[in-house]
């Protein structure tokens, strides 16, 4: 067939293809670096035309015009589930709301509840047989472009094509496609860990042992924990994560990560998205031994449990004495989102030899300059992400403990334990007054 002349016919400027955007249209941006960057401009300069527009996206790295250019929210409001330091921001101006999901959530919300008007987003340039490869957007982009009544791709040909399922388009699936410059890629830095991170990845690395399956987060623990585990001898290790960040590269690097001994799918790395740097972007290009997949799978607990030796290590910000834990906002402010932490959560607990770990500095310095205790009585406004009811192990710089089975009083033993010390007897004379404490510890 003669893709080419079907791709020429839905040819457009992005000027053009914005104008198909209706006052109260829901338009998506879908994720990360699939952020339409000229479409979003172009719509920008429609704002006058426009209003109730409402646009979701997620970990976007910005600026995003729409929300820039109308700061009054007079047009357009801007709407994320998992937030970005730079939506973050936004958030603190009253210019993103969040919606609350979990990763594997996604794609089920929205094919079943959601309406997408309008899908916008950044593909790799089509191949010869006529698909545009969703890079690294393919853990949500199908499925919200599925629900859309109108599929605008913007053609970014400096966008990694990844293998894997569901990570393609095809040119009689799209409404209009638009082209034009593109600058370097959006590049997430690596996070340098810090003493504690190093001590906490001390703390969590003996769990890890040939052959195990690693799900990282992002930050300066979980680029500890790969530094060790490149220096640890553990060998064969396998990849199966919502988010492909640099510490994975790092342990390939190292001829750590190979996917030898998966018990999912053998020699392949799995993955939903991925931020990082130029180096990532280049190893995920055309790599047959990573696998881009929807979350809906990548983060099923069940998929996740068929994994034996599943290993799940997240941060949190606090954790209070009965084992809930808080990953996503301090106090009311938001900070990122429920993310996959729940989904990792269930899964690991249902894997042969699987743990999942939820790591914390012990101590934060607030805005006033005043040091505060990451482990709290209880809390207060703070958004719960996962119930202690299925709370695995936490971790801080002081040790490892796993509230598995634990009660009230052994949870706020274990979880003192782990706390700094300077805090440690205000924390029990909480736990006392909360009636959490047993008397034979007192």
């Amino acid at each position: 067939m003669d893709y080419l002349s079907d791709y020429k016919s839905k040819l457009r400027t992005p000027e053009e293809a914005v104008k198909t955007v209706k006052s109260g249209d829901w338009v998506d941006y879908v994720t990360a670096l699939g952020m339409p960057v000229l479409l979003d401009e172009a719509l920008s300069e429609r704002r006058d035309e426009l209003t109730d527009v409402k646009i979701r996206g997620n970990l976007l790295f910005g600026p995003i015009q729409c929300v820039e250019k109308d700061i009054e929210q007079a047009h357009f409001t801007y709407h994320s589930w998992h937030c970005s330091a730079y939506e973050r921001k936004l958030a603190d101006r009253g210019l993103c709301y969040y919606i609350p999901m979990i990763f594997r959530n996604v794609v089920p919300y929205y094919r079943h509840f959601l309406d997408v008007n309008v899908a916008m987003i950044s593909v790799a340039p089509m191949d010869n047989h006529g698909y545009f490869n969703l890079s690294t957007s393919t853990g949500i982009a199908r499925g919200i472009l599925d629900k859309a009544d109108v599929i605008i791709l913007e053609i970014n040909e400096r966008l990694p094509k990844v293998h894997g399922f569901d990570e393609v388009i095809h040119i009689s699936e799209v409404d209009m496609v638009v082209e034009g410059e593109h600058g370097p890629l959006p590049e997430l830095k690596m996070v340098e860990p810090k003493p504690e991170d190093t001590k906490i990845a001390e703390n969590i690395v003996p769990f890890i042992k040939n052959g195990s399956a690693l799900q990282l987060g992002i930050g300066g623990t979980p680029n500890a924990v790969g530094k060790l585990i490149c220096d640890s001898g553990i060998k064969d290790l396998g990849m199966h994560t919502e988010l492909c960040c640099e510490a994975y590269l790092d342990l390939y690097n190292s001829g750590v990560l190979t996917n030898r001994k998966s018990s999912l799918q053998r020699d392949k790395g799995v993955f939903g998205i991925a931020l990082g740097s130029q180096a990532l972007y280049d190893w995920l290009n055309e790599n047959p031994s990573l696998h881009a997949c929807p979350l809906e799978y990548v983060n099923s607990p069940e998929i996740i449990g068929s994994i034996d030796d599943m290993i799940s290590i997240n941060s949190c910000i606090s954790a209070d004495l009965y084992g809930q834990v808080c990953a996503e906002s301090d106090g009311t402010r938001h900070i990122s989102g429920t993310g996959g932490q729940l989904d990792y959560l269930t899964g690991a607990a249902m894997s042969k030899g699987g743990k999942a770990f939820i790591c914390m500095k012990s101590t934060y310095t607030n805005h006033e300059g005043v040091r505060k205790s990451r482990v709290v009585p209880t809390f207060n406004g703070d958004i719960v992400t996962s119930p202690r009811s299925q709370t695995y192990f936490l971790v801080t710089e002081y040790g490892a403990v796993n509230l598995v089975g634990r009660s009230t009083w052994e949870r706020a033993e274990l979880l003192i334990s782990i706390a700094h010390p300077d805090y440690r007897e205000e924390l029990i004379r909480a736990a006392e007054a909360q009636h959490i404490w047993r008397r034979s510890n007192k």
